[in-house]
């Protein structure tokens, strides 16, 4: 039966906004690690070079759990309360490593970005995912100082346990969001293209990155093919980045003389910039090359960074430094998964994307064991600053190589049965094009200028 343009409007709207908020929860529960990191070091007397290897297996079972979800977020919300009872660096390595790193698979990005794109039509599925994508980072401006507040009052087991029960709530949102608004697949029984309304027509639509095969040939196929290389390797920079940024920036700014409150204050900025940074990205995606958008979100983060290293420490300075890496905190998200569903297509965005994740959460793993490492070996973060710099630029310049036609990189064997090429830099995508019928096409240059990113 097919819904009114109305009716779907309001159901693919429900599934962004739940998925905004499981992600709030998720990511701003997750951005407090930093400030959970010298109150823990404390009681039990670890040092700061373990709690970052216990925090790397934590993102190496994120990115494990993104690709093998089960029920995330009660994994998620029972990790965060063992971790209040654990006396041992072995249970430590279990709740807040493993069990929290499996929850936070199968509720952060990887998983909630796919439901939406599925969810949502070409049209205003890049939009869509930068609405989603603010919800995380407004989860960090919210959640952060919430939890340093909750310490300062009480104590940081009290605050753990409030940040584990409001993980729990995940679970019931996940539930509703689960296969609300999302668009009919193409294939027997569903309407052709031109019939119904223009939003199910465009779900109907064949996709020339899908392949018509099998989940693991999919995958095979994607493994294979250079686009799928290049996301990888760039996401890989970017958990680099922010998984030291989050975990080690409170620390850097108590070991270089400003009070602690600052550190937890500039990851709060960050959040608060990126719901900005979110909302723009998700509406130049619609407009304009996702890579080249990409590529420069690489770069700008080289800059901050080294705005950061030559300029004296300072509140102000700090602060500069957040509102600017906040901008482009979480841009990558939306972008990196645009592109897996534009290139591949959406029948196996989930599965794809889980595995570019976990490409990102390899990188989130090595640069939290570096950064406790070197800073054991040195007593300082230099080394990880200018790392940041070098990667933040070979991510930038992996970006722009990317080529982000459907179905780009596809040997004929992988088409399967598809003989496309896919479509010319300045042509609109066969899929598309089959989309919608002549009579369904909007007359503004919007339509042109959003199948681009489609």
């Amino acid at each position: 039966m097919n819904l009114s343009p109305h009716a779907q409007a309001g159901a693919w709207s429900r599934v962004v906004l739940i998925g905004a908020l499981i992600l709030l929860l998720s990511m701003g529960v997750r951005a407090t690690a930093g400030i959970f990191m010298p109150p823990m070091l404390v009681t039990h007397g670890w040092s700061r070079e373990f709690f970052s290897n216990t925090f790397a297996i934590q993102n190496l079972a994120w990115g494990a759990g993104a690709v093998l979800m089960g029920m995330a977020g009660l994994i998620y919300a029972a990790g965060l309360a063992g971790t209040l009872w654990v006396d041992s660096q072995l249970g430590l390595v279990i709740f807040f490593g493993l069990m929290v790193g499996i929850g936070q698979g199968g509720t952060t990005s990887a998983l909630v970005m796919p439901v939406i794109g599925r969810a949502t039509s070409p049209l205003a599925r890049s939009a869509a995912l930068g609405v989603a994508n603010a919800g995380g980072s407004l989860g960090q401006f919210l959640v952060v100082p919430a939890g340093h507040l909750l310490i300062e009052l009480f104590d940081w087991h009290a605050a753990l346990l409030i940040m584990s029960m409001a993980v729990a709530l995940i679970a019931p949102l996940a539930f509703v969001m689960h296969g609300r608004g999302a668009p009919p697949e193409s294939g027997p029984g569903a309407p052709a293209a031109g019939q119904g309304s223009p939003a199910t027509a465009q779900g109907a639509a064949a996709h020339p990155g899908d392949t018509g095969h099998s989940l693991w040939v999919a995958v095979r196929d994607a493994f294979r093919r250079k686009p799928f290389a290049l996301l990888a390797g760039s996401y890989f920079v970017c958990g680099f980045q922010l998984a030291f940024i989050t975990l080690h920036l409170p620390a850097y700014v108590v070991d270089n003389g400003l009070a602690a409150k600052h550190g937890a204050m500039a990851i709060a900025t960050i959040g608060l910039f990126n719901v900005i940074g979110s909302f723009a990205v998700g509406w130049l995606g619609g407009r304009h090359s996702k890579k080249m958008l990409l590529g420069w979100v690489y770069a700008l983060r080289a800059v901050f960074v080294g705005l950061l290293l030559v300029l004296p420490i300072s509140a102000a300075s700090l602060y500069l430094f957040a509102a600017g890496m906040g901008l482009l905190w979480l841009s990558t998200v939306p972008l990196t998964m645009g592109l897996v569903g534009q290139i591949f297509g959406l029948r196996y965005a989930a599965t794809l994307g889980g595995f570019v994740f976990l490409s990102h959460q390899i990188g989130s793993a090595t640069g939290v064991w570096i950064a406790g490492r070197s800073y054991a070996a040195s007593g300082s973060y230099d080394l990880m600053w200018f790392a940041s710099i070098a990667l933040a630029l070979g991510a930038a310049a992996l970006a722009w190589m990317i080529d982000e036609r459907p179905g780009a990189g596809a040997t004929p064997a992988g088409r399967g049965d598809q003989s496309l090429a896919g479509p010319g830099p300045k042509s609109e995508s066969s899929f598309a094009r089959a989309a919608l019928s002549p009579a369904a096409r909007p007359a503004s240059k919007a339509y042109s200028s959003s199948i681009r990113s489609a």
